[in-house]
């Protein structure tokens, strides 16, 4: 017999009134982001039907209402309060003893994710550039496996050979153990958002995207402790709009990128739209310009060149053999990294340091040039040049990998 808990647990709550404010809100009236979000909370806890959460998905995106700021704020909210919870006191201690404050760079959690669905199948760029900058950041990476692309982040990671980060023994609960040996870790989403299993069998039917698509970026677990990220999306629309939604969400420093390809990524191709939010003088606001390759004073590299398309276990291959530096220092997809590492070292503040002193191999000469926006791009990108020939980002990788195993074999 079941138990009374499991019978309030699984009883449906018809929203029906709102699934009508959607479909006539010229009639009906429009309805708020409160009420949107109170009612995508149901979803993680099995209280909405399936056709109740399909129609709920499907008019969101036909009304548009899942590109208002309010409503992918309110919604993250949601899914970050279902999900399981980190001791953010651990966290932020950890942040102390383990971070290396420099510029005006804190020392605290950075994170760097795309929205996906651009339909270019580049490398796994911002994957490989969250272990790059754990050489100096401390990197929360949160990811999934592959939704519209044949190598998610979880993918790749868990092809690397011979020995890959054992990415399912990283919990809520024993986040701060891993981040006490190491400056990254990887987040796999379902082992921190279970409440997802209810939604994950009617987005498969629907077949197209809605706001899950939209809300990786803002789900992080431990988004509350985030001092900076960087975060790509597939449309030039969507960029003012998450960056406004970051700004809401308390975001203080954070870059939102699209190639003008259409691409979630800072792009090797060309020019890259960038819509930065920035705290100056105790107020949070958005600044607008253009970045392109030879503001970090690299040339410019057809995206054919880094779009392989390839498997988990071929582009696992690249990525490691990046942090090996094994790739030839003008290589396409190693210059495509580094200007997506580069991007997030800038965000964070440290490249705001007039002096340097990063490890073995700093000969310590900062570039001060600055390019749009004011920032030191090409510092940006030396830093990111010394994780990988210093060995340092490789290093990172490897304590992942080492602390994942140890878990493993504690259980």
């Amino acid at each position: 017999m079941a138990s009374n808990s499991d019978t309030a647990a699984s009883e449906k709550i018809p929203i029906t009134p709102l699934l009508k404010q959607l479909a006539y809100f010229r009639t009906e009236g429009r309805a708020t982001a409160d009420q949107i979000a109170a009612a995508f909370a149901l979803i993680f806890k099995d209280q909405l039907s399936p056709v109740q959460v399909a129609s709920f998905l499907v008019l969101l995106h036909m009304s548009e209402r899942d590109w208002d700021p309010e409503v992918i704020v309110r919604c993250a909210e949601q899914m970050r309060l279902a999900a399981l919870q980190t001791d953010r006191d651990a966290l932020r201690a950890i942040a102390k003893e383990r971070g290396r404050p420099e510029g005006s760079y804190q020392g605290g959690f950075c994170d760097i994710v795309g929205t996906g669905g651009d339909n270019h199948s580049t490398f796994n760029i911002s994957t490989t550039a969250s272990i790059i900058t754990s050489s100096l950041l401390i990197l929360s990476k949160h990811g999934n496996r592959a939704q519209t692309s044949k190598s998610g982040s979880a993918d790749v990671l868990e092809a690397i050979a011979p020995s890959p980060p054992k990415i399912h023994n990283v919990f809520a609960s024993n986040l701060p153990q891993v981040y006490r040996k190491t400056n990254y870790a990887f987040l796999f989403a379902p082992n921190f958002h279970p409440g997802m299993k209810y939604a994950a069998p009617m987005r498969r039917e629907l077949g197209v995207r809605t706001i899950f698509n939209l809300l990786g970026p803002l789900a992080n677990p431990i988004e509350d402790v985030l001092e900076a990220r960087v975060v790509g999306v597939a449309q030039t629309g969507l960029g003012p709009i998450f960056a406004e939604a970051l700004r809401l969400a308390g975001a203080k420093k954070a870059l939102v990128v699209c190639g003008e390809e259409e691409l979630d990524e800072i792009s090797c191709a060309g020019p890259t739209n960038c819509w930065r939010v920035v705290e100056r003088n105790g107020i949070v606001g958005i600044e607008q310009f253009k970045i392109s390759p030879n503001d970090f004073g690299l040339p410019i590299h057809a995206l054919t060149s880094v779009c392989p398309g390839r498997l988990p276990n071929e582009n696992a291959k690249i990525l490691m053999d990046l942090l090996a530096n094994r790739r030839d220092r003008d290589d396409p997809i190693q210059h495509f990294v580094q200007m997506n590492a580069a991007a997030l070292f800038v965000i964070s503040g440290i490249c705001d340091a007039d002096t340097s002193n990063m490890g073995p191999g700093d000969d310590g000469k900062v570039i001060k040039d600055v390019g749009p926006g004011g920032l030191r791009w090409k510092e940006g990108l030396r830093r990111a040049r010394w994780a990988i020939e210093s060995g340092e980002a490789l290093k990172s990788l490897q304590g992942f990998i080492n602390v994942t195993q140890d878990l493993e074999q504690s259980t």
